[in-house]
């Protein structure tokens, strides 16, 4: 699962270093076999965004792209979407990408959703799905997808600032950043099929890789 996810960030075309940030020795290992760089972190992590900070004092780089090890569907174009707004304009301090969020997933407190004002920084990030509709929607639902792009400095304030209530409440880090004034641009980009958060979702994502690899066999083989 996590070469998919770092060939995904390679073939995105940001950058020119992809790292493996991991607190565990056996993903470490597992990299080696496939050719990727991987650091080791602590253990004593809270979010991810903590994480991608410690190896920020390591590697250094102007703009940090944060692709989570769970997405082996990301597209990496996605990725690519992510990391642009910052690398065209200085004053972008963040960004992220969302999709329209399918109905069937409004209610799902496991899909995140977000709301951008008027130039398309992110308002506000919640599990519910907003903006709540009082009236009949006029605007669709936006999926958060869970990509960031940072800038050095603004990873370095998210690690020494205090969890937010926000943050707590709705469990989501981006919020941190909001609450000490970090406007995160979204762009829109491509939905992932599937993220791997069950042993059940894991041979779901197997299957669906499995079946791409055929066509594309198959592809090859005419």
């Amino acid at each position: 699962m996590v070469q998919w996810v770092y060939e995904a960030s390679h073939k995105s075309g940001v950058g020119e270093q992809v790292v493996v940030a991991t607190p565990d020795q056996e993903i470490v290992d597992a990299c080696k076999t496939f050719g990727a760089e991987a650091i080791l972190t602590r253990h004593d992590h809270e979010t991810g965004t903590d994480r991608i900070a410690e190896v920020a004092e390591k590697v250094k780089a102007d703009v940090y792209v944060n692709v989570q090890g769970d997405e082996p569907l990301i597209q990496p174009d996605s990725i690519r979407i992510c990391a642009e707004p910052l690398l065209n304009d200085s004053s972008i301090a963040m960004g992220s990408v969302y999709c329209e969020c399918p109905e069937d997933e409004y209610d799902n407190p496991a899909v995140v959703k977000v709301v951008t004002d008027a130039k398309d920084f992110a308002l506000y990030f919640s599990r519910y799905a907003i903006p709540f509709a009082r009236n009949p929607r006029v605007i669709p639902v936006k999926k958060h997808i869970g990509l960031y792009a940072y800038r050095g400095d603004a990873l370095k304030g998210f690690a020494g600032w205090k969890m937010s209530a926000l943050e707590k409440a709705e469990s989501l880090e981006q919020l941190r950043f909001m609450d000490n004034g970090i406007r995160i641009f979204m762009a829109p980009g491509a939905g992932t099929e599937l993220a791997v958060d069950t042993p059940e979702q894991a041979q779901q994502v197997r299957e669906i890789l499995e079946a791409r690899i055929a066509v594309q066999m198959s592809r090859s083989a005419h």
